[in-house]
């Protein structure tokens, strides 16, 4: 006798609902789906694209809680209206020790140092690029929190889309590694867009979810405010952000660090302090938050808080906390790989590509079929062969602006070039058809991604201070190498029969 499937049958009518309805959200989203999916896969790397970027910064292993302390003072020295600090200390991906100082306004950066192993500020921060392309990811440069609102909903839709598409194809288990290439051109892009859906499920399933609720943080957040305390938005982060020292504005200078860095030490002696955030450093009532991570946990670190005068106001409880307090603490790290190393971080950037390469097939498919059916949309796919490859290009020239303008160029100069660049690539259906769309997009990327590898050796040398700068300029130089033989080879595919 035959075995019974173990999947419960799925009511045709039910099938042909949700595949209508994953074909509706998809095409509505695809553009900001696949935008946000290509930028992530990028941001994955922000830590190395920073040192990239700034490769003759000293690096440092790590450093000494009297080396912390003499770069926090000297910072204050030198930024005397900081109205908030933050210390980076050193760590595996990022070995160098920094502070950064600002005003009141968040969004108004005034001071960015690197320090080296031994506390005394050398040069300031160079990250125009790394911080560029992070908030492209992070809010696509658009006004707070509305960036980050439409960044979570992308993430929402992201998720339908996804648990649409698994139900809408019942056979998709047990077709997973069914591929019809070489045929027709529709079958070969849904088997493509399928298996590709099947392989990487569980990852597109976290970092959509997890993508969603860092973006809405801010909408939950009220919406906590208003079921729970009478719209104070105040009581509600302070769940978030741990304890808080009695306010008192009287002026006092910084203090020393070293002793909060020993309470730090005792309470967690395998724990690691990453960095440390200070508000109202020239007050009696400032706020010393130490971030410490644990070697093996995925967690954003325990957050230590003390007063002005080294003594302890409690912790948050992200790892010694309640199992939804932990949670919580890896939601960040989760989503963006930032928990197991180089490694971990390349397994992300290539299963976010696929989740953008089967964004684009959906829209394959979509077109294929509407010319299948005699209504061609060439349009259309003229206007998404432009957007998808303008921004390899638009990527390749925005960082080449920053390596060839002042540092302290405007951040909207960045902005601009990118939106440039875009905007011009979207204009090329005007006179090109689909294919040749993709290939000059494609060639022009390449080969400025090879110019720009070009302009950082003749800026900071072949072998610069920081080795990792020489890796990620050689996987610049396979990208655009792969890119341009995209364009020319054509590889024998036998048709599917």
């Amino acid at each position: 006798m035959r075995g019974q499937p173990i999947w419960p049958r799925i009511a045709p009518g039910f099938v042909r609902a949700m595949l209508a309805g994953h074909s509706a959200l998809g095409l509505a989203f695809a553009a900001l789906i696949w935008l946000v999916c290509f930028t992530g896969s990028v941001c994955v790397f922000t830590q190395e694209f920073a040192r990239w970027e700034q490769p003759v910064a000293p690096l440092s292993a790590a450093v000494t809680p009297e080396a912390a302390n003499t770069a926090f003072q000297e910072g204050m020295k030198r930024m005397p209206w900081a109205h908030d600090a933050y210390i980076g200390l050193p760590t595996q991906a990022m070995p160098r020790l920094s502070i950064r100082a600002s005003t009141h306004e968040p969004s108004e950066r005034e001071g960015d140092w690197v320090a080296d192993a031994n506390g005394h500020l050398l040069q300031p921060t160079q990250d125009r690029w790394s911080d560029f392309q992070a908030r492209l990811h992070y809010e696509l440069h658009l006004p707070r929190p509305w960036g980050g609102y439409l960044i979570g909903l992308i993430g929402v839709a992201l998720l339908s889309s996804i648990i649409s598409g698994v139900l809408s194809h019942p056979r998709a288990f047990k077709d997973a590694f069914s591929l019809r290439m070489g045929g027709a051109k529709r079958l070969q892009e849904a088997d493509l867009h399928n298996r590709l859906g099947l392989w990487g499920l569980p990852f597109y399933l976290v970092v959509s979810l997890t993508g969603a609720f860092l973006g809405l943080t801010t909408l939950i957040v009220g919406v906590l405010a208003l079921a729970v305390f009478k719209g104070d938005v105040k009581q509600a982060y302070a769940l978030f952000l741990g304890p808080t020292p009695i306010d008192n504005p009287a002026a006092a200078p910084p203090p020393d660090l070293t002793r909060m860095f020993a309470y730090v030490k005792a309470d967690a002696p395998r724990a690691e302090v990453r960095y440390i955030m200070v508000e109202h450093p020239f007050e009696t009532g400032g706020r010393f938050s130490f971030n410490a991570s644990t070697p093996g946990k995925i967690s954003r670190g325990e957050t230590y808080v003390f007063a002005a005068d080294g003594t302890s106001a409690g912790v948050l409880g992200y790892e010694k906390g309640t199992l939804g307090q932990k949670i919580l603490s890896g939601v960040a790290p989760i989503h963006f790989g930032w928990f197991g190393g180089p490694v971990v971080k390349f397994i992300y950037a290539i299963l976010g590509m696929g989740l953008a390469s089967i964004t684009s097939s959906g829209v394959a498919i979509w077109m294929a079929r509407r010319r299948d059916k005699g209504k061609p949309a060439e349009t259309w796919e003229r206007l998404w062969a432009a957007f998808v490859w303008s921004q390899p290009l638009a990527y390749a020239v925005t960082a080449s602006a920053v390596l060839l303008t002042p540092p302290d160029s405007a951040d909207d100069l960045l902005l601009s070039v990118w939106g440039g660049v875009t905007l011009a690539s979207m204009l090329l259906p005007i006179v090109m058809r689909p294919k040749l769309i993709s290939v000059t997009l494609r060639s022009l990327g390449g080969g400025l991604l090879l110019g720009l590898v070009g302009v950082h050796v003749w800026r900071f040398g072949i072998v610069p201070v920081d080795p990792v700068a020489l890796i990620v300029d050689l996987c610049l130089v396979l990208i655009a190498v792969s890119m341009v033989l995209s364009v020319v080879w054509r590889p024998h595919v036998k048709p599917h029969r």
